[in-house]
């Protein structure tokens, strides 16, 4: 009576957090088969800087035995993948450009009979921290609650969905995770990692995932993404917009970040309407990491929906800058975020920096596509 009671509740809890079960329709999902002359911009990319990307993928696939490219409804053969992966530690990154054209065969991503697809961008933010709280630094970056429980139901029962799920245990009861609001009252057993000099800079660092944090010595530690408490993300470009703090057209990152800056007593109650917290820790590596658990590279990494497309696929990218100007690349799916979600969707990121990388990023919201680039098998 006590297994089948878990099962019910494990059911029941699945069915709050998927609401409406999802169907995938494969039929959808096309690749065109195209050639490298018709990839616009294709002959002018600086292909070797994309180089040093793609064997980090290979490196972490080979490591995690090809599974990041095997749950989408876009199949790589894994070995032929690995294979390719191989020949590439053998050539010098000036060769890159003639060995994808040798050992791939890029297709056009279409879905529903359309190939134009919504592009947005990310970077990794500066921020100012100290290990001891002060009159300076006083705002709170959380590791990984002790008492955060993941689970799958899965693991329960085969006929159950595989879901991750997280929450705490409460009177003997699995429930949902505090909320932003409750962390911010102290609520949790969350380990504090580094105290800041800005809650908007944590905020936002909460919205990009990881940062650059510059120590009162003047060195540099990396902040990455450890999880979060599993409720609901909501935007605060949306929660400011529905509130008229801010005229539609003028809610990109930057507008956002001098709001509430300018105004503190009512920010801290506007962002604590998205419920949705990020943990974060503290990592040695020479970038941010993605969801592969490698270092992203500026300019050639880009966040996908893993349902659709393999993590660690080498692709390129068509959209357009906020500036503008055309965004032609070879890039490496190297991550995914909470808002990345459909079959052509994309979170391209530019890299490091301050307010002025904060300004394109926060900017971008551009129509575009992208091709994926099948290794060619037997080869």
């Amino acid at each position: 009576m006590h297994k089948n009671f878990i099962k019910i509740l494990l059911l029941a809890i699945t069915l709050v957090s998927c609401g409406k079960k999802e169907t995938k329709q494969v039929s959808d999902l096309e690749l065109k088969k195209v050639s490298f002359e018709q990839i616009e911009g294709w002959n002018t990319d600086n292909h070797e800087e994309a180089f040093d990307a793609f064997l980090q993928s290979c490196e972490r696939l080979k490591n995690r035995n090809g599974t990041f490219i095997a749950n989408s409804e876009i199949k790589i053969p894994t070995t032929d993948f690995l294979s390719v992966c191989k020949k590439a530690h053998d050539i010098e990154a000036t060769q890159f450009k003639n060995f994808v054209e040798a050992n791939f065969e890029p297709n056009l991503v279409v879905y529903k009979n359309n190939h134009i697809g919504k592009f947005t961008s990310y970077y990794e933010p500066k921020i100012k921290v100290s290990y001891k709280k002060n009159e300076t630094f006083k705002f709170p970056i959380h590791a990984k609650p002790l008492d955060l429980i993941e689970f799958n139901p899965h693991d329960f029962d085969n006929n159950l969905p595989s879901k991750r799920l997280v929450g705490r245990i409460e009177d003997q009861k699995l429930i949902p995770y505090y909320t932003r609001d409750e962390i911010y009252k102290g609520k949790g057993q969350i380990p504090v990692l580094l105290w800041a000099d800005s809650f908007v800079d944590v905020y936002i660092m909460h919205i990009q995932g990881p940062a650059l944090a510059e120590l009162p010595d003047g060195s540099q530690i990396r902040i990455s993404y450890a999880d979060t408490n599993g409720l609901k993300f909501s935007g605060i470009g949306s929660i400011l917009l529905d509130n008229n703090e801010l005229k539609k057209g003028k809610a990109t990152m930057i507008d956002i970040k001098n709001w509430l800056l300018n105004n503190t007593e009512k920010a801290l109650s506007y962002m604590n309407q998205n419920k949705r917290y990020v943990f974060h820790q503290l990592i040695g590596a020479t970038g941010p990491l993605g969801a592969m658990g490698i270092p992203l590279t500026a300019g050639r990494s880009l966040a996908i929906d893993p349902r659709f497309i393999p993590l660690g696929a080498l692709m390129w990218l068509d959209t357009t800058a906020p500036d503008g100007k055309k965004i032609q690349k070879l890039i490496s799916a190297q991550d995914v975020g909470g808002a990345i979600k459909g079959a052509i969707r994309g979170d391209y990121f530019w890299g490091s920096g301050g307010d002025e990388i904060l300004a394109l990023a926060g900017k971008m919201n551009s129509e575009g596509s992208y091709y994926i680039f099948i290794p060619k098998s037997g080869e």
